[in-house]
């Protein structure tokens, strides 16, 4: 029998299916029941009760920073937005796991141009024959490119928001308070802007040595509770 057959056998065996299913069930228990459950804003008490709200569409607490994701159907810690690639949320927990990943697969899109335009330059097209190689070369180009802008726009953008210590659903709320202090005659500055190192530190940790590794976020605390500009003055 061929190898590449009696290695799939093997992989298709009951044992194996059965611990494929008990990791597939407990990555998915961990990650909408129990996760949720630790993030769980309701149970808060220490904060005074002059600064307390609650959402009008879930009924729990809801702290500063804290929107309402109308597809996950819960309130989510200084939510960024809703990510349909890895249909869950970013917010306080995992946003420097996203922001991360998104440094890295930048870098990998990057590396991958970079390779094929070599590829493409040295080849010689004159010993090519048929126009489905160059066809192939066309698509898998553009696709490469496309990816590689996204990418690179996607990472931008969020390095922008590193800096100024502030989410996507904050930016365009800043713009709106921008735009209403300009007509009273007044300025607006994010109240959550302290100082570019310190809102970096604050995302990605103290530690620099660490601030590539997404699993590093010892820093968190309960994500409730931010430093301002008034804490600073």
């Amino acid at each position: 029998m061929n190898p590449i057959m009696v290695k799939a056998k093997r992989c298709l065996s009951l044992p194996v299916f059965a611990v494929l299913l008990l990791m597939i069930f407990l990555y998915y228990t961990t990650i909408f029941i129990f996760i949720h459950y630790w993030v769980d804003t309701s149970h808060e008490s220490s904060k005074d009760n002059a600064e307390r709200k609650k959402c009008d569409k879930c009924f729990a607490y809801k702290p500063p920073r804290t929107h309402h994701c109308r597809v996950c159907r819960r309130c989510v810690l200084k939510m960024d937005h809703h990510c349909l690639w890895i249909n869950n949320c970013v917010g306080y927990w995992n946003y420097k796991a996203f922001f991360v990943f998104a440094l890295y697969a930048t870098i990998a899109s990057i590396h991958s141009a970079v390779l094929f335009i070599c590829c493409v330059y040295h080849k010689n097209w004159d010993s090519v024959k048929g126009s489905l190689l160059k066809i192939f070369y066309v698509m898998y180009g553009t696709m490469l490119m496309a990816m590689t802008v996204t990418l690179l726009t996607l990472f931008g953008w969020h390095v922008y928001l590193v800096l100024q210590n502030m989410t996507t659903i904050e930016y365009y709320e800043a713009k709106r308070a921008k735009w209403l202090a300009a007509k009273s005659g007044k300025s607006y500055r994010h109240p959550f802007n302290i100082g570019v190192y310190t809102n970096i530190t604050s995302i990605l940790g103290p530690n620099m040595l660490k601030w590539l590794c997404p699993t590093a976020v010892g820093h968190l605390k309960d994500g409730v509770s931010f430093a301002t500009i008034r804490d600073n003055s």
